[in-house]
């Protein structure tokens, strides 16, 4: 995997948090975007992918999601639970103000 070049930060996220291996990790993440595993290692249609799915990458481009935005897109997409995301959603539910990205 290549990072954020290709889908190294999410197959590391889901070792993480669900506790699988990497061969695993790595069919999880291809079954939630939807993709197969030589897809995950090629950075062109991963960029493509990244920006149809407005999930972030290295270099983002303008119009697209970014920091925040791009972490609850991710946590959506892939079924993670990132504190930071729920932290925010938690206190934007509460201020009643809706969130931008979601």
């Amino acid at each position: 995997m290549g990072g954020l070049r290709t889908a190294g930060d999410l197959v590391a996220r889901a070792q993480m948090e669900k506790k699988l291996k990497i061969a695993d990790a790595k069919t999880y993440v291809a079954q939630k975007l939807g993709i197969d595993l030589e897809t995950m290692t090629d950075e062109c249609a991963m960029k493509e992918l990244r920006e149809k799915l407005d999930i972030g990458g290295a270099m983002s481009s303008v119009g697209h999601a970014k920091g925040m935005a791009a972490k609850a897109r991710i946590a959506a997409q892939c079924g993670f639970n990132i504190d930071c995301v729920e932290k925010f959603l938690n206190k934007t539910k509460n201020s009643g103000a809706p969130p931008t990205f979601a």
